[in-house]
């Protein structure tokens, strides 16, 4: 490898009055005339300046400046040759070998060598990012089998290269439902809330219009990811509280910084007989989830605390009892919406009917807080219910219509949290939108079974005696299929569904009861409303099942697999989704 031939010097003095110069500089002639030349191959790459009257070597290739005292080591600078980014790629340069393509940079508008380019970590950073990371995109279907079972499958794992817009997101959605010959069969897509995403659905909803395959005039086509924004809201409101739980968290990890702190801790949490199945975990401020698990297990071992500090007079952050009374509110708030996050995130990923009443739960805490005349509560609850009104201001009618066909709750859920959801002078036009939302649908399915009724009627039998009297009760069983729903007083299903009484399941039923059982059972009595209950109900209001495949992906790709091709990933995401699905296997958690 060849290394640069021409030599640093900083002073050159022999065309001039050597003694009258250094006169000049103040520097002993004869001290300069004993003084050796120097030998290091390291001064072809390095000068020497002065700064601030201290003697410097600087760097050729970075600038950088290092230590040098006349007559010194220079092992270091050699180092530093070594580790020099520039100097690297200027040797790269010079190079007749193959070579490794570089980052791409504007160094400078005209044609000047590399090596006056200044040395950028987080320039490099991002160019890398660029050359190595690939985006994915996954997409699952949801659907009941023919006994009425929801399931779900991982479509595909595909890559989506930046720059994510909403035309190459909407693009890539439609690519996929192509290849799979169901871009006509989609009534819904759920999604979360990246600006991104809301744009790319505008996109997809205007195709299927133009193609008129839009379902249901596209009331329930875009469905907001409800884990997501119930995440959004509880991150907003934990920023006005961080102040609250800081001594908790400053305690937590100054133990966890050290084996002996902590074993000290434990001792003393086994001398007072405490449970020792909780362990002190540090949270993650980013995750509400990991600080609702730190406050759980600090207030566990309350007395432990104050006990330590006797034992280590270095502990600064011992929780004051007021401390200690807010964590408690904050870990109240937070126990309700750990509760709705295990529902919204269930594993079995549950029916539609099952949100709203979570969410009214989550709007009640609310109200509740609002109420409290202490400041930092006022300041989490305001942040909070601002993002819920943002994202629940108007009604999500899939949440809506799911549950009006929980027969445990009919419209009677609606008409109980609306006025407690909504604004006194809003909430029945709400009421009224679910009301003419769950008609225009129950229609829509009229329509349809009356085209397929249609399409068998007009299909042709064989004219001998035992065919013509099979088609004689065909047309009795058709009369009878049409007219099902003017019966009792020409009263609809869905008419006659709401007017029944809640169902009220026994004790032993209560905590397991299955709304997609309840219709499968009464799948006669109510053939068209069952028809539209099986489709409602099995819609996503999450897209916990696709980020899950993530993870999934995560032990596909790991640093020792890091080259496999996106086609290869895919098939193995897929393959093992679709394996674990018909076997009743569950993906194992970290």
């Amino acid at each position: 490898m060849s290394r640069p031939t021409k030599a640093n010097i900083v002073i050159d003095m022999e065309d001039v009055d050597k003694d009258d110069k250094m006169d000049e500089m103040g520097i002993d002639a004869t001290e300069a005339k004993t003084s050796r030349k120097k030998r290091s191959v390291v001064w072809k790459e390095f000068e020497i300046i002065t700064n601030s009257g201290d003697m410097k070597a600087r760097c050729n290739h970075c600038k950088h400046n290092l230590a040098y005292k006349k007559g010194g080591a220079t092992t270091h600078l050699k180092r530093h040759l070594k580790l020099c980014t520039p100097r690297k790629a200027t040797l790269v340069g010079k190079d007749k070998g193959p070579k490794q393509s570089l980052l791409s940079f504007d160094v400078t508008k005209g044609d000047e060598m590399l090596s006056i380019f200044k040395y950028d970590k987080g320039k490099v950073r991002e160019e890398l990012v660029k050359m190595f990371s690939i985006g994915y995109m996954c997409l699952t279907g949801h659907f009941l089998d023919s006994e009425w079972k929801l399931q779900k499958r991982i479509l595909n794992f595909c890559p989506l290269e930046p720059p994510h817009t909403r035309l190459a997101i909407a693009d890539s959605i439609s690519e996929c439902l192509i290849d799979w010959g169901i871009e006509d069969k989609i009534s819904t897509i759920t999604l979360d809330n990246a600006s991104s995403n809301d744009l790319a659905v505008r996109v997809l909803k205007e195709n299927f219009e133009a193609k008129e395959k839009l379902h249901f005039g596209g009331k329930i086509f875009h469905v907001r990811c409800c884990a997501h924004i119930l995440n959004l809201m509880v991150q907003d409101g934990l920023t006005e509280v961080r102040d609250v739980i800081e001594n908790i968290r400053e305690s937590v990890k100054y133990l966890k910084l050290s084996p002996s702190r902590l074993y000290k801790f434990n001792e003393i949490v086994k001398s007072l007989k405490l449970s020792t199945s909780k362990r002190l975990i540090l949270d993650v401020p980013t995750r509400w989830n990991s600080t609702y698990a730190m406050l759980e297990c600090a207030l566990e071992n309350k007395s432990v605390f104050s006990r330590y500090k006797e034992r280590d007079y270095n502990y600064k952050w011992l929780p004051s009892d007021e401390d200690w009374k807010r964590a408690v509110e904050v870990s109240k708030f937070l126990e309700v919406i750990n509760d709705v996050t295990k529902v919204f995130s269930g594993r079995k990923y549950p029916t539609s009917n099952l949100f709203l009443s979570q969410i009214w739960k989550v709007r009640k805490m609310l109200n509740d807080m609002s109420t409290d005349n202490r400041d930092f509560v006022k300041r989490m609850t305001l942040k909070m219910k601002e993002k819920f009104d943002k994202y629940w201001g108007e009604c999500n009618l899939v949440m809506a219509i799911g549950a009006v066909l929980d027969p445990q709750y009919k419209m009677k859920l609606i008409l109980y949290s609306f006025p407690k959801i909504y604004p006194a002078d809003d909430f029945q036009r709400h009421i009224d939108d679910v009301r003419e939302s769950l008609q225009f649908l129950y229609k829509e399915y009229l329509s349809i079974d009356s085209q397929i009724n249609s399409s068998m009627s007009g299909a042709t039998y064989d004219s001998n005696p035992s065919q013509a009297k099979k088609q004689k009760t065909d047309d009795f069983d058709e009369w009878i299929i049409t007219n099902s729903n003017i019966i009792l007083g020409n009263k609809s299903e869905i008419d006659m569904y709401l007017d029944e009484g809640v169902y009220k399941p026994g004790n032993e039923e209560y905590e397991d009861f299955d709304a997609l059982n309840w219709w499968k059972a009464n799948s006669l009595k109510f053939r068209h409303l069952s028809k539209m209950a099986q489709d409602i109900l099995s819609i996503p209001i999450t897209t916990v099942a696709s980020e899950s495949a993530f993870g999934a992906g995560g032990r596909v790709l790991d640093q020792y697999r890091s080259s496999l091709k996106p086609e290869t990933i895919q098939a193995l995401i897929c393959m093992g989704d679709w394996l674990r699905q018909d076997f009743g296997v569950e993906l194992a958690s970290n």
